[in-house]
């Protein structure tokens, strides 16, 4: 790495122990440390005790070996903590529209519904009736079954107990049954389709978004007229939508192995 005025070569020791740590996982003892580094073991072993006296690094009572410190932990808490979904999606819901010419969607669950809070139109001349802050169904949009999909199964039922499975076109799913098998195909496939379930003659297919406790937090979508986001098309903007919620999650600090 260059340096420059102000380098620290100390810090910069330091921080190559604690990403050799990270790197480690279950632990690394303090030759193995030394030797990987290509660092003197009195100098390594000083940097730990002064970074285990901070709590940035611990020690396994047994094994001895070095392990990162919960300070780590809450350290990157906040700043992950900090991170606004909707900022960190933007671009992306920006390129969805252009690349389908369609409008892109994201939402959050707020309690038993999804809500609108951002919105990129495309290029066509046909506009949607949607804006930000605009509160839709769980059951009958893409969005809303991005996000049931992900959900732990007793909190779906909670769900739709509370609200139950209203019908707001023919295509609606009504039984919990149904519902069910729907959101296992979402789940197998990274996408939720809502095939004018929502509104007459709209379809919209939409992908879910995690954090990085690994807890879907939100959605997005490319809706369009039917003439326009044909059922052709809809496995093209399926993994356009997974490919862009799976981006933003990893931005958020997912890690798709949780």
């Amino acid at each position: 790495m260059p340096q420059n005025e102000g380098y620290v070569l100390s810090l910069e020791k330091g921080l190559k122990i604690l990403a050799a740590l990270a790197a480690a996982g279950e632990g690394i003892g303090l030759s193995d440390l030394s030797r990987r580094l290509g660092l003197n073991k009195s100098t390594v072993y000083r940097m730990l005790t002064t970074l285990k006296a901070y709590g940035y690094v611990d020690q396994e009572p047994v094994t001895g070996k070095y392990i990162l410190g919960l300070k780590i932990l809450e350290l990157s808490g906040s700043l992950l903590e900090r991170l606004d979904v909707r900022a960190v999606a933007h671009p992306y819901l920006k390129e969805l529209a252009a690349r389908s010419q369609e409008v892109a969607h994201m939402v959050v669950r707020d309690g038993n519904e999804a809500v609108y809070i951002d919105k990129v139109e495309g290029n066509r001349t046909i506009r949607m009736y949607s804006q930000i802050g605009r509160r839709v169904a769980l059951h009958s949009t893409a969005v809303g079954k991005a996000i049931l999909a992900f959900l732990p199964p007793e909190e779906v039922e909670k769900i739709i107990v509370s609200k139950g499975l209203p019908r707001f076109t023919p295509r609606t799913i009504t039984t919990m049954a149904a519902l069910q098998t729907e959101l296992a195909r979402v789940r197998e496939c990274g996408y939720a389709i809502d095939d004018g379930e929502n509104e007459e003659g709209i379809r919209c297919v939409g992908a879910p978004i995690f954090d990085y406790r690994g807890q879907v937090v939100a959605a997005l979508s490319i809706s369009g007229p039917t003439l326009h986001v044909t059922l052709e098309r809809v496995p093209e903007l399926g993994k356009l939508v997974r490919q862009a919620g799976e981006e933003i999650s990893r931005r958020l600090g997912y890690k798709q192995e949780q």
